[in-house]
């Protein structure tokens, strides 16, 4: 059986005396013998041993666990199958290191921003579904046996990608506080009760036409023809969107009716709701959404001319 020096195997694998001496001192490389003059021999084991440890080292493994491997205690898949995902969540952590640093290096951010921009963009997974959970249950909770709401909710959650760009980190940073922000969240459980109460009673029937689609839908060609809201021609889209409110909801035209239209259009037409949508379509790589403002803004004029 061929016997080796240190100095052997340090020619062999590459490694210096000292690191193989320091392998040997822990017993993950043991001596298979001793010269006459007591020096430490190594056989082909060792050999192996060795560039198998430069490998597992060069990836970055720890000293216990290369122990494990190389004294058969854990297989050299499951290592590596441990140590790949554990790369993996450092890569996701750099990346997300990398565009929040691209955001502040574009934006000027103060350092206070920026804190706030890292903590917020190096949470979990489990983390952000917290956070956008408890947005959604404040504004829907006990509502998701109303027909379509489950794709409401579904259609207001965002997803941070592994590898955001600087601009979905920034517009996740803005949502993030958005979303925590106690009067947006009533405003949105407003408007999401107001829907409710409206489609309450439809069984398995399709959902009726909402009234902020109705709305945009007839303002929407009035626009594009310059009407103005106070105008006879503007009189005739808000009688239409007025009679189908009436009728789908089984309640009479008049001065009440119209209140209650245009309430619903004014809480449907906060520019925070908008700017969520916005934010909400940057994260997950959506097309942005069509702004809603103009188009309620001028129907709401519109009706308001026209109660008296």
């Amino acid at each position: 059986m061929a016997l080796y020096s240190i100095g052997d195997l340090a020619r062999r694998t590459g490694l210096t005396v000292k690191a193989i001496r320091f392998y040997s001192d822990r017993g993950i490389v043991p001596p298979a013998d001793r010269s006459p003059a007591g020096y430490r021999l190594y056989d082909l084991d060792a050999v192996a041993r060795l560039e198998l440890i430069r490998t597992l080292r060069d990836l970055g493994v720890d000293l216990p666990t290369i122990r494990r491997v190389v004294d058969r205690e854990v297989s050299l898949p499951e290592v590596a199958a441990a140590h790949a995902e554990a790369l993996a969540v450092q890569i996701r952590t750099l990346r997300l290191r990398r565009a929040v640093l691209t955001a502040v290096a574009r934006r000027g951010s103060s350092p206070k921003e920026m804190d706030l921009m890292h903590k917020l963009a190096r949470l979990s997974e489990d983390e952000r579904r917290r956070l956008v959970d408890g947005f959604l249950e404040a504004a829907f909770d006990g509502l998701d046996t109303v027909p379509g709401f489950a794709g409401i909710m579904s259609s207001m959650t965002p997803e941070l990608p592994d590898d955001p760009s600087p601009e979905q980190v920034e517009a996740w940073v803005e949502l993030a506080e958005l979303a925590q922000d106690p009067d947006f969240r009533a405003a949105v459980r407003r408007t999401a009760a107001g829907l409710a109460a409206e489609r309450a009673g439809t069984g398995d029937a399709p959902p009726r036409p909402d009234a902020v689609v109705l709305a945009r839908d007839h303002a929407r060609p009035a626009l594009a023809a310059g009407l103005a809201p106070a105008s006879s021609e503007a009189g005739a889209a808000v009688a239409a969107v007025v009679a189908a409110y009436a009728r789908d909801r089984g309640l009479p035209d008049g001065p009440d009716l119209r209140r209650r239209l245009l309430a619903r259009l004014e809480e449907a037409n906060d520019p925070r709701r908008e700017r969520y949508l916005e934010l909400l379509a940057v994260i997950n790589g959506w097309p942005a959404p069509e702004p809603l403002a103009p188009a309620l803004g001028w129907f709401t004029e519109a009706l308001r001319a026209r109660l008296g």
